[in-house]
């Protein structure tokens, strides 16, 4: 990287009222980073601090894993907080259920440019627990099943990212921070800070880039830069990673501060093991590196409300948890009977740790023990899970599927929560067993480690630390020995289900972050 050089330039007054002129600061490739200067008028106490979320899902509204909790949670956690005024845009994708849709009302529509292109861009609205919801319109995008897996994927969030910027004088809504999460908003970073910071309005705006998961970054070949994305190739460096685009290389690059969602997992992946290539990129830019542990929605997962239990139950009264024990056994064909339940919920992928599984599996089995299992991933592991269900018949339930009401009963019936993950960027399973009184059995990985600690020292569940399946075995063993000693194990299955997992401190945690990424220069 060539030597920074200063480049004195005065731009006019921001459209806020009562700022100041500032400078821009520009690296040798030319690209400019607004900077604040002394006396810049920041958001004070009478004056609300304007989030704004950019996320691909987000519950109610369309789900496909943890992501989706986090913007469905996070947003409605900070709006509790009247200083803030938080906003989200998501892709109005056509798997929106009627009920969600019927929410939202037209505001307008525009044409957003990208590349060569002028595309429509309608834009829908509706607010839901103090949050603002904006969800930007395009058939030809968005008009088909799912959210992902498309070969135009690169071009559909490019569009999406794009109209974010384009959208916000529609919307009249400049905000402090635009809070982008992985790869798929990674582009509404880039955008910001290369062909809209020069712009008066959107000279104040700092980007916040948050990983769940590093192992998607968003790569493309660098022939698409100007034709797919609209990016001149005066920023092609930026975007250029390992002879192709990757897009979350470049919002790290481009954003005051990034984020991922625990303390441990930002510290693995300044690491070879678990950065997928990108560990220089964190490493070189770790100062402006933050990790804060996920929450969970505690009014969703609550065992004394949840209607899809076969009873409902609390600290004060576990009855309820036996009888959702004996009803799951009832309905997953097992024998109704006193013997530790061990579950997993879990997408059937590698880094889940099921090779570990698999390799003492029937040495778990042999011992007086159940087994239960919902998820769906690779085929290999499907198909081995499905011979040991059969295999194990009496003993093991396999179920291959995608079951939200199936996965709340599994949670609340079982007696431990398997979860050996490999790498865990934060994990929320762990957080729901534990809200039903399941006791976590955890590796020590990324938010696995920042959430479990080892029953042995006090703590909430049972953890093992190396990649290793024996040494996994040998703590199921220890969790089996102390499920037998039934007054310890009610006292810490009450102290599992009291873990506070709200996102009531997480979301002081962010508003202290979004305070420093708008003090950044």
């Amino acid at each position: 990287m060539a030597e920074k050089k200063q480049i004195k330039a005065t731009l006019k007054s921001s459209t806020r009222t009562g700022a100041k002129k500032i400078a821009t600061v520009m690296d040798s490739n030319a690209t400019a980073f607004p900077l604040k200067t002394e006396g810049d008028n920041l958001p004070t106490v009478s004056e609300k601090r304007k989030i704004l979320f950019v996320a691909s899902e987000a519950r109610p509204f369309i789900a496909t894993g943890g992501l989706a909790d986090v913007i469905g949670s996070l947003p409605q956690a900070l709006a509790k907080d009247p200083q803030y005024d938080i906003r989200v845009v998501l892709p109005l994708y056509s798997d929106i259920k009627p009920e969600q849709r019927r929410k939202t009302s037209f505001l307008g529509n525009l044409y957003v440019p990208l590349g060569w292109r002028n595309q429509y861009c309608g834009v829908f609205t509706c607010v839901e627990n103090g949050v603002t919801y904006y969800f930007i319109d395009n058939e030809y995008y968005f008009k088909r099943p799912g959210c992902y897996g498309y070969y135009d994927d690169g071009e559909r969030f490019a569009f999406f990212s794009r109209s974010v910027l384009e959208i916000l004088p529609f919307i009249g809504f400049y905000p402090d921070v635009l809070h982008c999460h992985d790869w798929q908003a990674a582009l509404a970073a880039i955008y910001l800070k290369t062909m809209y910071c020069k712009r008066p309005e959107y000279q104040y705006i700092r980007a916040l880039f948050t990983i769940h998961n590093i192992e998607y970054q968003g790569k493309y070949s660098l022939d698409i830069l100007e034709d797919l994305f609209g990016i001149p190739s005066e920023y092609k460096y930026l975007l250029e990673y390992d002879g192709c685009i990757n897009l979350m290389k470049a919002a790290i690059e481009c954003s005051e501060r990034f984020s991922t969602v625990s303390p441990t997992y930002a510290k693995e992946i300044k690491t070879a093991q678990y950065a997928h290539g990108l560990q220089d990129i964190i490493c070189k830019n770790e100062a402006k590196l933050v990790g804060i542990l996920n929450g969970i929605d505690v009014a969703s997962y609550d065992p004394a409300t949840d209607k899809a239990l076969f009873a409902n139950y609390s600290t004060e009264n576990m009855q309820g948890k036996a009888v959702c024990k004996t009803e799951m056994q009832k309905m997953l064909s097992l024998p109704v009977k006193d013997v530790p339940v061990i579950a997993m919920i879990t997408r059937l992928v590698s880094h889940k740790g099921l090779e570990l599984v698999q390799m003492v599996a029937e040495d778990i089995l042999h011992e007086d023990v159940q087994f239960v299992l919902l998820g769906t991933g690779d085929v290999a592991f499907e198909e081995y899970f499905k011979d040991l269900g059969r295999r194990y018949e009496g003993k093991a339930s396999v179920n291959i599927a995608f079951n939200n009401d199936l996965s709340r009963k599994i949670y609340s019936g079982a007696d431990i929560f398997l979860m050996p993950s490999i790498s865990e960027p934060c994990g929320l399973s762990q957080m729901i067993a534990s809200r039903y009184a399941t006791i976590p059995l955890v590796r020590e990985t990324g938010g696995l480690y920042d959430s479990i600690k080892p029953y042995g020292a006090g703590g909430n569940g049972f953890t093992f630390a190396s990649c290793n399946a024996y040494d996994m075995l040998y703590v199921i063993h220890e969790a089996i020995d102390a499920y037998k000693n039934k007054e310890s194990w009610e006292n810490l299955m009450k102290k599992a289900a009291t873990t506070d997992f709200s996102w009531l401190k997480s979301a002081e945690e962010y508003k202290a972050l979004y305070i420093d990424t708008l003090n950044a220069f």
